[in-house]
């Protein structure tokens, strides 16, 4: 059955169109190292797994939680990144980066009550489950935010506090990171206030029904891929240190989250 290897492989991307360009260089260090041609498109729907789209996927830690409850779940685990950065402790968590402009009075997240808030989607963990789950942690009501926007991605969020058409918003970490490094200016304009979390981080998943052995040589070339000197300057071009292996038990923290936000009924979800 090795010789699906020579097939295409279909990488999904699930997350931010912010690092885009990185994942491309992830895909063709796989290519090269499992010896199969592939493609990277941007996903819309998980369903891609079940009808054979999707084989590879960047996909969201509630994304996967999620998944893992559907009767015939049609994907598994196959690494997660580990970020730059002290604050990540050489672990695969992140963070949601609770964001506002530097010209508001907002300076830690107890401070928005009543605020305009925005949130990518409810399928986000670190746009939407996190946020809620903190709200009831730290005993808010539902309707703490004064106002709830739903932007459509991380990218719109910020844009939206950038522009000052929300006050405040959840991004996540590596994303906000990301942008700052992109465009060294932003933070004139914008500032994390606070952070959600850690979170374990958004894993790489893979289609069930794909070869065993192939989809333990696509596990090795991404927890090796590190080891290769011109790799690791494009995996650090996207603030990544190095991919680990990761196990279904480390996405506990959000479902019990997830299990908590259920319990009381918001008005962006």
């Amino acid at each position: 059955m090795l010789a699906m290897a020579t097939e295409t492989i279909n990488f999904a991307n699930f997350l931010s169109p912010l690092l885009q360009e990185t994942y491309e260089s992830i895909l063709n260090h796989v290519v090269e190292r499992v010896g199969c041609t592939a493609t990277l498109y941007t996903g819309q729907s998980l369903s891609e797994f079940t009808s054979g789209m999707a084989d590879v996927g960047f996909i969201c830690g509630l994304q996967y939680v999620r998944m893992k409850e559907w009767q015939n779940c049609p994907i598994e685990l196959l690494a997660a990144p580990v970020l730059e950065g002290k604050h990540y402790r050489g672990l695969p968590i992140y963070y949601s980066s609770v964001v506002a402009r530097v010209d508001r009075p907002y300076r830690s997240f107890d401070d928005l009550q009543g605020c305009v808030w925005a949130y990518n989607e409810c399928e986000s963990h670190s746009g939407c489950n996190i946020v809620c789950s903190s709200l009831l942690e730290r005993k808010k009501g539902t309707h703490y935010f004064g106002a709830v926007v739903r932007s459509g991605s991380h990218v719109n969020s910020l844009r939206m506090v950038l522009e000052g058409k929300v006050d405040a918003a959840a991004i996540d970490s590596h994303a906000f990171e990301f942008a700052l490094h992109r465009s060294p200016n932003l933070i004139e304009h914008v500032h994390s206030i606070d952070h959600l979390g850690p979170s374990t981080i958004p894993p790489v998943v893979v289609a069930k029904r794909l070869d065993k052995a192939l989809k333990e040589r696509l596990r090795n070339a991404l927890i090796t891929m590190h080891e290769d000197e011109y790799v690791a300057s494009q995996l650090h071009e996207g603030l990544f240190e190095r991919f680990v292996p990761i196990t279904d038990k480390q996405y506990d923290d959000i479902r019990m989250m997830y299990k908590r936000a259920k319990t009381a009924i918001f008005p962006f979800v």
